[in-house]
């Protein structure tokens, strides 16, 4: 059985808060209403960029590539500290609770991955742990993008789909959300290998963004989306995780669908978000813009450049996974640009030997607002 050591503090206290917050919630149901209730999706959320790959204790990351579902973001920011070579701890302040995913993209020029190491309430707020890796699997510093999202109950407004799953190495889904109120399953395959089962989600052709990220505080692991199916009872995603030395491995992941929603899950607001996926062509309804725009694609590969017209607006974060069969991997090159209000994403893929490659990947975009 693989166990993290990060888990033996962790993992108990987050089972007793999910425990306690179920019991919450019948309590909640068992009392009379002021009137229908309007769910929130997602409850607790926030992002941030980590500009500084080095900062000092109590870093403030940059303020217009973060924010968040409390009060004030800009009297209450995100703050970082590094707790080891190539770790760190994003601390999300006042949207501490159970259950919920997080993601994390390195934005780095060399073939550098980032990934989740965890994530626990501390006080009123969520801490997030994240670890970066060399090709060799040494630990890097790194700068990147994080992501804590946690939704419950159905959307007020419904507007396309959403769902998440984090499930273990073995499988078993230790939390999970679906706009459909339906409940999504993840089944073990070969080693590095799952299929995660999304009900009443997105359409019956490719629809919609994807997004994966490695859980894991003993080693590096990199996860992707390795293929894709979708169908009219829902969509079936294979996921696949490699480690250091590109073998198939047994980790714990976090898996993101959306479908006319933003990568973090809400939709109008934010009303500028964007994702696209490039499989060698560029599907039409997985390459969505809230503006009514069209994205585009451009570059050699090395990097791409995503062009997403008329959504750009801070704050707002960005993120990458790769697809397709193989150890293969993507992140960003560099901070997403914004310019005459198109948000460019410089999408960046390495071989398993961390030499520059073109390979198909999902990119997604929001703003804040």
């Amino acid at each position: 059985m693989h166990v993290r050591t990060a888990d033996l503090p962790i993992r108990p206290v987050r089972a007793v808060l999910l425990v306690l917050g179920m019991l919450a919630a019948l309590l909640a149901a068992a009392l009379p209403a002021a009137g229908p209730a309007q769910a929130a999706v997602p409850d607790r959320w926030g992002f941030a960029y980590l500009d500084n790959a080095t900062p000092p204790p109590g870093y403030v990351p940059d303020p217009s590539r973060q924010w968040g579902s409390w009060t004030s973001p800009s009297t209450n920011p995100v703050k970082v500290d590094q707790i080891g070579l190539g770790s760190y701890v994003v601390h999300f302040p006042l949207i501490g609770g159970p259950g919920g995913i997080a993601h994390a993209t390195a934005v780095n020029s060399g073939p550098q991955w980032c990934q989740i190491a965890d994530w626990k309430t501390v006080g009123s707020g969520q801490d997030v742990y994240v670890s970066c890796y060399l090709p060799s699997g040494a630990p890097a510093n790194s700068t990147f993008t994080v992501l804590y999202t946690s939704s419950s109950g159905l959307p007020a407004a419904p507007s396309g789909s959403y769902g998440y799953i984090n499930s273990d190495s073995a499988g078993t889904v230790l939390t999970q959300y679906n706009s459909t109120g339906a409940t999504n399953a993840v089944s073990k395959g070969s080693t590095g290998i799952w299929k995660a089962w999304l009900p009443g989600l997105g359409l019956s052709t490719n629809a919609g963004d994807l997004q994966v990220t490695a859980v894991d505080a003993l080693q590096g692991a990199r996860c992707k989306v390795s293929d894709w199916a979708p169908g009219t009872a829902g969509q079936t995603v294979l996921v696949a995780c490699y480690d250091a030395s590109n073998a198939p491995y047994d980790t714990e992941w976090t898996l993101s669908y959306s479908y006319l929603r933003a990568v973090h899950g809400p939709a109008f607001p934010p009303r500028s978000f964007g994702y696209l996926w490039y499989n060698g062509s560029l599907p039409p309804l997985t390459n969505y813009n809230s503006s009514g725009a069209t994205n585009t694609l451009g570059g050699s590969g090395a990097p791409f450049t995503v062009t997403m017209p008329s959504v750009a607006v801070p704050s707002d974060t960005a993120q990458v996974t790769a697809y397709g069969s193989g150890p293969a991997y993507c992140g960003l090159q560099m901070p997403w640009s914004r310019t005459s209000g198109s948000a460019r994403l410089y999408v960046t893929c390495f071989a398993p030997g961390g030499a520059p490659v073109k390979a198909p990947f999902f990119a997604a975009y929001t703003s804040a607002f």
